[in-house]
């Protein structure tokens, strides 16, 4: 192992969704600690800025697009993305979205919508990196899931089936490619203000009620999964695999004053 196992000097990452919210700050995260990178979304033109600012960073930054929907537009990227840098160390999965709506108003098309996204398209882009990865026998791959994967909450119906389904993926996926030398884990943000759910917290009696549920008593500022993010891209995560690591300040414990004065 390196002297320092958290360097990643040297290594290619994909980031997948980085035209804005948290798929950015853990592309930073991931260039600050050394990385060069792949950086995706829908529309190349939307990734200018992120470009210039990790390349400010001394590090390379190719934008590509990439629609999780679109098998072909998968195959694209993971052949783009090889062509540039001739191997691929790295794949943080973070492409998603959410519908949010009551369980009797989800369309059949509101379904579709977040399992395509959230679960197949995370599958897809796994295996297409993943075939990049082992003839190289080495491999980080970090599925992005949300504190859903353990738990369920109402309105969220697709949501939490998809990321559940991401947990148990990432499970199947380590025992498939560990003898391949490549790592698979879940990074499982809890609540985090992003474009999605930025309207929640306009609702000041909503923020406390969700920070009274918390054990640190806040939400989770981007920084929050820099060491997270960059610990299972390292060689300092190499014997961990298969595993939900919850970056939540607590709030999957159930531990909460409400809770217990109810008892």
């Amino acid at each position: 192992m390196a002297s320092n196992p958290f360097d990643l000097s040297g290594k290619v990452a994909i980031v997948t969704g980085t035209s804005r919210g948290l798929g950015q700050y853990m592309g930073r995260a991931l260039a600050r600690a050394g990385a060069d990178l792949v950086i995706t979304a829908r529309k190349r033109e939307s990734l200018r800025d992120f470009q210039k600012e990790i390349e400010s960073l001394g590090r390379r930054a190719v934008p590509v697009e990439l629609d999780v929907r679109d098998h072909g537009s998968i195959q694209r990227m993971a052949q783009e993305a090889a062509t540039a840098y001739g191997k691929i160390d790295i794949l943080v999965n973070n492409a998603g979205c959410n519908v949010r709506k009551p369980a009797v108003d989800v369309s059949w098309d509101d379904w579709n919508l977040v399992l395509d996204t959230n679960l197949r398209g995370t599958f897809f882009v796994a295996q297409a990196i993943a075939k990049t990865m082992i003839p190289h026998k080495y491999g980080r791959i970090i599925n992005i899931g949300s504190v859903t994967c353990v738990a369920g909450y109402a309105g969220l119906g697709p949501y939490c089936a998809s990321r559940g389904g991401v947990r148990q993926l990432t499970m199947s996926l380590a025992d498939d490619w560990g003898p391949h030398g490549i790592t698979v884990n879940c990074l499982a943000p809890g609540w985090f203000k992003t474009a999605q759910n930025a309207v929640l917290y306009d609702n000041a009696e909503w923020v406390a009620y969700l920070c009274d549920r918390i054990p640190l008593k806040r939400p989770g500022q981007p920084h929050d999964l820099d060491g997270a993010v960059v610990f299972l891209a390292s060689d300092a995560s190499e014997y961990i695999t298969g595993q939900t690591l919850l970056v939540d300040g607590g709030i999957s414990t159930g531990a909460t004053k409400a809770m217990i004065a109810k008892k």
